[in-house]
């Protein structure tokens, strides 16, 4: 029998960053039940702030700000990965296999296309890729998955380059490529029909499969050429196969570097001037290019209502991010700083557990009423937090805790090569200037 333990908050440094994530969880979650509709009089909230954008948002900000640094404390390109994957993989098959399983095909949840084509969905889903491959998402909210892919892929490619301390050049970078070129960038020129999808995503597999067989070798020059395919397979996907909007696409990566240049500013890797420019500009970027690009049929591919809904998301959840920073000596709630711990399963099970409560309400009088409707989310956010947080204790912290359990066997078996480890005998690195040698 499993004995399950209360959720221990995480340390006063880092509680800030899962109480942001415990907001953005729980923002996306009310956005697809339908807070708005049950506030009275409430009819057109969406047209001024999209809770939903906010919460991604928001969740790009923190990813920002803290998986660079920790690949730069690990330094170990072949550690990071495969904690990425432990992460990340398990609590995702858990919420597809289990929408499979419970869900009947009436209220399913998993797209049709993952019916119809399984194999390849299943291919493009588990590269977490499958935004910019030109499949659905298994489940909708995993398209944010893809981006937070191809931002590892950007990092591990800067890494290994030494490159990493360039993120407000690079943060600048993006924003002003949504700004000028916000509706240019070139959408899904790759996967024009079913027979390129199935291309682009067998091409998109062999790479990432040479990538990582590169990185596990745990050799500095392959390492290198494995972070080098990952960026460059990144870049073109973002650049050639978006399906959102570009100014959209642009404005994600923008983000989530300025999140990095805001932990850069506090552990003093950047002045605060640079910063504090890169981040107004970004901001700027982000709020003008909604008013700019999101119109019209741009709509669909980012799904608001409006351009304010887009701006003014945007610009709340750099001011929720930047308040959690200024108060972050600070204790927040322990309540919210274990939302913030489940907040993975919150967000991949909040849609599944929608359409259960639909299927089961199913056949009865509709909940019409705001009480009977505020009863219901009671319910609803009741058991979303049972089952993220049996989620967090039965599927995250096991596969975590495995995933250190392999890289500790595997690091025994196959050490990580040093440059001087590959050196012909008799050649030896050179000596850096200023280290000391004896």
């Amino acid at each position: 029998m499993v004995k399950l333990r209360p959720i221990t908050p995480a340390p006063a440094r880092l509680g800030w960053l899962d109480a942001l994530r415990g907001i953005a969880a729980l923002a996306v979650a009310m956005h697809h039940f339908g807070l708005v509709n049950l506030i009275p009089h409430a009819a057109r909230e969406p047209y001024y702030l999209d809770l939903g954008l906010f919460g991604v948002m928001l969740f790009f900000l923190v990813s920002g700000y803290i998986i660079p640094a920790s690949l730069e404390r690990r330094g170990d390109v072949r550690g990071f990965w495969a904690g990425r994957f432990f992460r990340i993989s398990p609590a995702v098959a858990l919420a597809v296999v289990a929408s499979l399983l419970i869900l009947p095909r009436k209220f399913a949840i998993v797209q049709a296309f993952a019916f119809d084509h399984p194999l390849l969905s299943f291919a493009a889903n588990g590269l977490m890729l499958q935004d910019l491959l030109g499949v659905p998402s298994a489940i909708g909210v995993l398209w944010s998955l893809t981006y937070e892919m191809i931002f590892y892929y950007f990092v591990t490619a800067l890494f290994v380059m030494g490159w990493h301390r360039k993120s407000a050049p690079i943060a600048i970078g993006f924003a002003a490529f949504a700004l000028v070129l916000g509706s240019w960038l070139a959408l899904g020129t790759i996967s024009t029909d079913l027979a390129s999808i199935r291309h682009l995503v067998a091409a998109a597999c062999i790479v990432v499969l040479m990538a990582m067989a590169c990185i596990f070798t745990a050799r500095p020059d392959l390492i290198r050429w494995g972070g080098l395919l990952l960026g460059g397979l990144g870049l073109t996907l973002v650049l050639l196969n978006s399906r959102s909007a570009g100014f959209e696409t642009m404005m994600i990566f923008a983000t989530m570097f300025a999140g990095t240049v805001l932990y850069r500013l506090e552990h003093g890797q950047i002045e605060r001037l640079p910063a504090v420019l890169c981040c107004t500009f970004v901001v700027v970027c982000g709020f003008v290019t909604g008013y700019l690009y999101d119109s019209g049929t741009t709509l669909w591919k980012t799904w608001t209502d409006s351009w304010m809904a887009f701006s003014y998301a945007y610009l709340a959840a750099w001011a929720v991010f930047v308040a959690g920073m200024l108060l972050r000596k600070r204790r927040f709630p322990r309540w919210l700083s274990g939302l913030g711990a489940i907040s993975f399963s919150v967000y991949l099970l909040h849609g599944p557990l929608i359409f259960f409560m639909g299927w089961q309400l199913s056949g009865h009088a509709p909940l019409v009423g705001w009480k009977d409707r505020g009863l219901e989310l009671v319910a609803f956010l009741a058991a979303l937090v049972v089952l993220s947080y049996l989620s967090y204790r039965l599927v995250e912290i096991p596969f975590q805790n495995l995933g250190r359990k392999v890289m500790k066997a595997v690091n025994r078996r196959f050490p990580p090569i040093t440059p001087a480890d590959q050196a012909p005998p008799g050649v030896h690195e050179p000596a850096r200037v200023g280290s000391r040698t004896g």
